[in-house]
């Protein structure tokens, strides 16, 4: 019995140890590895829907950039006209560093560096982009879009309503920063009947550097 007593004495001591442990092992893995994020907007339908739910890994981008057609959250650049404190965006990577983007081919797709993009995710009825562009993205930025695109305030958007005087000027609104990426979605895990991985389309293998 004496033993018994002084296990339970003992269980009690260290549980106030074991729960600090666990609350910072939760604060460390949400602050540098895992984060959930929710859907907001309809800027990513049909591959994403309100409310949903999503897992990001915060880690990846650590040990390589963004690739093309890769879900990835960000923090919004100041021009894009975020609420104090910063807002995070939820888009798809189109176009890399040093990438060539054109607006369309003559079955109105993108191209990128001269290579035709299907696009089968793009939501049902929206045009690949609403008006004719022919751009190379920043070193160091990336052109994203989301998937509805009729309902994206995406990097055309923000190309088009820039009120720089030049395009160079032009591209740095319009682009986001590489070192703003928070990490990539790579599943959604609730609603539990959308639960799904966020793989890059197949489509985006076929693009040359």
């Amino acid at each position: 019995m004496t033993d018994e007593k002084t296990a339970k004495r003992s269980f009690w001591r260290e549980l106030p140890v074991l729960l600090g442990v666990a609350i910072v092992v939760a604060v460390l893995v949400r602050s540098f590895v895992l984060q959930t994020f929710f859907i907001p907007s309809p800027s990513m339908q049909h591959t994403l829907e309100l409310w949903d739910k999503v897992l990001v890994n915060k880690l990846v981008y650590n040990f390589r950039e963004p690739r093309r057609g890769e879900v990835i959250v960000f923090k919004a650049p100041g021009v894009w006209n975020p609420p104090p404190g910063g807002e995070d965006f939820i888009k798809r990577v189109i176009g890399r560093p040093g990438d060539n983007l054109v607006c369309c081919d003559d079955q109105r797709r993108l191209m990128i560096n001269g290579r035709s993009l299907d696009e089968p995710y793009v939501y049902p009825g929206n045009q690949v982009a609403a008006r004719d562009f022919d751009i190379t993205v920043p070193a160091g930025r990336l052109w994203m879009m989301g998937d509805h695109r009729e309902a994206s305030g995406d990097s055309l958007q923000h190309y088009e309503q820039s009120a720089a005087t030049d395009e160079a000027g032009k591209l740095l609104d319009a682009t986001v920063p590489v070192d703003a990426v928070v990490g990539r979605a790579f599943t959604i895990f609730w609603p539990l009947d959308r639960a799904t991985l966020l793989s890059v389309p197949e489509s985006f293998s076929a693009i040359p550097e």
